[in-house]
């Protein structure tokens, strides 16, 4: 069985094992996304000194940027994984909610917290005048959790939640409210 199948059937199982095993678990899921969107922001400064790329323009411009993103992308944090929480889960795929959310943010789009990372991204690179986070490395995070949710997370999730999941998903745009793909 290919690397991928065996992912998707390990986060089921995690999904759907103990509370204890999930329990467990979710911390270790906790630190393992920090730590992967930390590097990003580690490799992004590093290049930029590396490559002395050029800064992303005064810090009269770049730190009221900077806020915006930081405070808006917390805020879609917050707000997404209250509602996990809610829901008697975690954001952490080895314990989720037992049920589709569809409340607050995920009312209008499938990730709304993972969205809330990439927006902080964009805001770090600003506070931290990282030219490489900003085009490079924040659109590689983003490519890189596209496919991961495509190929991981929708195939746990359509398999663990069934019917309900494959209607919110067919209906609600993965991150940009009132965007739809067009299906032939």
């Amino acid at each position: 069985m290919e690397f991928r199948k065996q992912w998707v059937s390990f986060l089921h199982r995690a999904a759907t094992g103990t509370k204890m095993t999930r329990l467990v678990l979710t911390p270790i899921g906790l630190v393992i996304f920090g730590v992967f969107t930390a590097l990003f922001v580690l490799a992004a400064v590093l290049v930029d000194r590396l490559l002395n790329l050029p800064g992303l323009g005064p810090p009269g411009i770049r730190f009221p940027v900077a806020h915006a993103l930081v405070v808006a992308g917390v805020i879609m944090i917050a707000w997404s994984a209250f509602q996990f929480i809610r829901a008697k889960g975690t954001p952490v795929p080895f314990n989720p909610p037992p049920r589709v959310v569809k409340t607050g943010p995920y009312r209008y789009v499938r990730n709304p917290m993972l969205a809330g990372v990439f927006v902080l991204l964009f805001g770090i690179g600003f506070a931290v005048n990282s030219f490489s986070l900003v085009v490079f490395f924040t659109p590689l995070y983003v490519l890189l959790n596209v496919w991961e949710l495509k190929n991981i997370e929708e195939p746990e999730l359509a398999n663990r939640l069934g019917d309900d999941y494959i209607e919110y998903r067919r209906k609600t745009p993965m991150f940009i409210p009132g965007y739809r793909k067009k299906v032939r």
